[in-house]
């Protein structure tokens, strides 16, 4: 049975749950278009994410990568169309590393085009009354680092294998979290916040589930 191998990452940069692995877990093991998921977690380091998301792909060889990750204050489901050789942090990673300006991949190539159907999919999504884009750029955090890597690792398998990056708002309950700090600290009005957005877990489930249908089915 042709696999699907999905990657979301541990909670970073303090907070408590990251969605793309509450989400990853919830849909590992299931199967879609008679495909079986896998799902993977990885963590947030520049260092060891690298391994397990290459060695993933050369022993499954998935037909189909989407990996997933945490955009905070993004309010629609997100679909990265590109990653850049760059990876530079605002903030450390897990590792306490804070790269600036380094390559993901040494005297790789600057950009890496994703390769999912990203109009098929956002067309898909709308219909379905979940709002979704195209974005032109991942960042240069790990989200960008996982992209770049993944398509690398696709292009050496020599499959056809799809692969893209998909970046989700926060969970209903982290923003809750979030005010509640906010209440705490008493340093700043909720209407200079801009990273309030959230969309619920059953709606981001049904998103992937949806993103991976309409890239199967136009493998």
């Amino acid at each position: 049975m042709p696999e699907i191998l999905l990657t979301g990452f541990e909670a970073y940069g303090g907070r408590k749950l990251n969605p793309s692995a509450e989400l990853t877990n919830a849909l590992d093991g299931s199967k879609i278009g008679g495909s079986a998921v896998r799902g993977l977690l990885l963590p947030v380091s520049f260092a060891a994410a690298k391994a397990p998301l290459e060695d993933a792909i050369a022993e499954f060889r998935p037909s189909l990568v989407v990996s997933t990750g945490l955009w905070p204050g993004e309010p629609v489901i997100r679909l990265e169309r590109v990653a850049v050789n760059r990876a530079s942090f605002e903030i450390p990673d897990n590792d306490g590393q804070r790269l600036r300006d380094e390559e993901v991949e040494k005297g790789g190539p600057l950009a890496r085009a994703a390769t999912l159907p990203v109009g098929e999919i956002i067309a898909a999504l709308r219909q379905r009354g979940i709002p979704a884009r195209a974005s032109d750029t991942a960042g240069t955090y790990l989200c960008n680092t996982t992209l770049y890597r993944g398509l690398a690792a696709c292009e050496q398998l020599g499959s056809g294998a799809r692969c893209g990056f998909v970046h989700l708002p926060y969970l209903p309950r982290q923003v809750a979290w979030l005010l509640d700090d906010l209440s705490d600290e008493g340093r700043l009005e909720l209407h200079q916040r801009a990273d309030l957005a959230s969309m619920g877990f059953e709606t981001m489930l049904e998103a992937l589930r949806t993103i991976i249908a309409v890239s199967l089915a136009q493998s």
